[in-house]
């Protein structure tokens, strides 16, 4: 496996001439159907959600370049990446250097039950559940609930995550937030201007709002899976972290192109350098990294039921299997005890 990571480094060279393009079949389609959609809404709102929704494909595209230019790999330039990855962080709405931060942070802790907490979906063990108070666990139960998750969640991250600043952020980061909010702010002005209020709140957010719930949902698939290798720091390993500890989403070939190929998560954790473009390019030419097993779409619909990590079996497991599981080892208690 050590090997692999040489191996992998040849791929980390982006490709101007593909970043350019990818930036062009990007932006360009997004920025002419926010157009469409605002000639669509003089008919119907219904006639302008079809449109919306192709839009908000885009809007995770946009994000995806985002992404990559945070992990240095969209261009070799760093003025480059940090140019892009400002005005792309406007256009989702993301502080691109406090994101960059905190995702920085998920790569080096990924998968370690003792860093838990940096850019993570709140995870809880079995153990820490049981013996958690009756608030804690109203607490996580709400957390984790799908409609609080994916439809609150995006509210929460938009409106509060990414707009207020935290004590403990840096310098750097408290610019961030304040350069991208204000930014924000010119922008919208402008185009309340040019459009009216009422029509870009209406568009915008629509747009952004479902991209945030397919954002989240990625992200969520990424590292909620039934097998998904979780560690305490004396036994972690990077690469076992990287290949076992992201999952594999196996999408078809339109949401793959629309999500950056960011379902090949193992590959992008085992190497964050490699541009998006070459990530399925990398998962083919390896055996050890294709021999991994994919998650399809009505696999990952089991991850909903996932909400807890057992470190016994070394399984995500579901509130009513804690449950049955809780019963089944006080029995086992009681009975070593008799």
């Amino acid at each position: 496996m050590e090997n692999i990571i040489s191996a992998l480094s040849t791929f980390q060279r982006s490709s101007a001439g593909r970043s350019i393009w990818q930036l062009a079949n990007t932006l360009i389609p997004y920025v002419v159907l926010w157009v469409l959609v605002y000639y669509a809404l003089d008919v119907s709102y219904w006639l302008a959600l079809p449109i919306i929704v192709l839009a908000s494909g885009f809007t995770i595209r946009t994000f995806i370049i985002f992404h990559d230019c945070g992990h240095q790999s969209f261009f070799r330039s760093r003025k480059a990446n940090d140019f892009w990855g400002r005005i792309t962080g406007v256009l989702t709405f993301t502080p691109y250097y406090y994101w960059n931060a905190n995702h920085a942070r998920h790569h080096a802790t990924s998968s370690n039950l003792d860093k838990r907490g940096a850019g993570d979906v709140w995870m809880m063990t079995y153990e820490e559940f049981v013996n958690a108070t009756p608030k804690e666990q109203r607490q996580y139960r709400f957390y984790r609930h799908p409609l609080v998750m994916f439809f609150l969640g995006p509210l929460f991250m938009t409106l509060i995550s990414h707009r207020l600043v935290r004590r403990k952020a840096s310098r750097k980061e408290k610019i961030s937030i304040y350069g991208t909010n204000i930014a924000i702010l010119i922008v919208g002005v402008a185009m309340c201007l040019i459009v009216g209020w009422k029509a870009y709140l209406i568009i915008q957010c629509s747009i952004l709002y479902l991209a945030l719930i397919f954002g989240i949902w990625l992200f969520y698939v990424q590292h909620q899976f039934e097998d998904v290798y979780w560690s305490r720091t004396n036994g972690w390993n990077f690469i076992t972290a990287s290949l076992e500890g992201g999952s594999f989403y196996k999408l078809p070939a339109v949401l793959k192109w629309f999500t950056g190929s960011i379902g090949y998560h193992h590959v992008h954790h085992l190497n964050s350098k490699i541009p998006n473009y070459y990530l399925a390019k990398c998962h083919d030419k390896f055996p050890e990294l294709n021999s991994i097993k994919p998650v399809d779409i009505l696999g990952s619909l089991k991850a909903l039921n996932y909400r807890l990590h057992d470190e016994e079996t070394g399984k995500m497991i579901g509130f009513r299997e804690a449950k049955q599981l809780q019963m089944a080892r006080s029995q086992r208690v009681r009975e070593a005890v008799s």
